[in-house]
């Protein structure tokens, strides 16, 4: 297996798993390389978004993404999948019926957090919905890597998922459970009062040790989504036990 991460400007994390910070809304997009398959983790904004990162994977692997995994359904997230025809795509289960049900409310979002209304309404038109729904765990076995799906929400929304990745040191990609470039957002789908509670499970899945891949910002370690979820408890008046 030959990752040249450098190429196309990822960040290693370890030498199976890298991840790009796009541009504009600085969302992370989390990468993880195995001898039989390759999983992106949200696959940015829009279909221009998401065919540059197809480019950046597929010059730095010399192979496809065969498995999508969306973080949860914002449209920073999920706007560029339609870029990777053919992979398995997977979310938090309820996820799919969200993005079916939701495509206009969607498209609205996106164009109010400043994406053109025509790259807006044509990804929202061939949005891909996931096809397999994590209620629990789910384990991928990528070939010389297993990375475990893992439904940890709801929390910054109903349909909060996880990614957690073993190498030398474990990666987490938390999506915006975790956010280091600014305050944690917590809009209309957002569940405050069991957002504390879903970073105590994201900590006892990554353990003291592992690597913290935001959804918006630098990588950080347990201590810091520790005091994030007492600022939330806080902010929220959530109790802890």
């Amino acid at each position: 297996m030959d990752v040249r991460w450098e190429d196309m400007g990822w960040e290693r994390l370890t030498g199976r798993s890298g991840r790009l910070r796009l541009p504009v809304w600085d969302c992370t997009a989390g990468l993880v390389v195995g001898d039989d398959a390759v999983l992106l983790i949200d696959p940015g904004s829009c279909l221009r978004e998401g065919a540059g990162l197809r480019e950046a994977v597929e010059r730095t692997t010399g192979r496809q993404v065969t498995h999508l995994a969306f973080t949860h359904g914002h449209f920073d997230h999920v706007l560029g999948a339609a870029a990777f025809p053919g992979a398995e795509v997977y979310g938090a289960v309820g996820l799919d019926a969200l993005l079916t049900t939701g495509r206009d409310e969607l498209c609205e979002s996106a164009v109010r957090q400043g994406l053109d209304r025509a790259e807006a309404v044509g990804a929202t038109d061939v949005l891909v919905v996931p096809r397999h729904l994590v209620s629990g765990e789910w384990t991928l076995e990528l070939g010389g890597v297993q990375v475990l799906l893992a439904n940890i929400g709801p929390g910054h929304t109903g349909h909060d998922l996880a990614v957690f990745v073993p190498g030398e040191r474990e990666v987490v990609f938390c999506g915006d459970l975790v956010e280091e470039s600014g305050e944690p957002q917590a809009g209309s789908d957002a569940v405050p009062g069991r957002w504390p509670a879903a970073l105590d499970r994201l900590l006892s899945l990554g353990g003291d040790d592992a690597l913290y891949v935001p959804g918006h910002g630098a990588v950080v370690d347990a201590a810091f989504v520790r005091a994030q979820r007492d600022t939330l408890a806080l902010r929220y008046g959530v109790s802890r036990a």
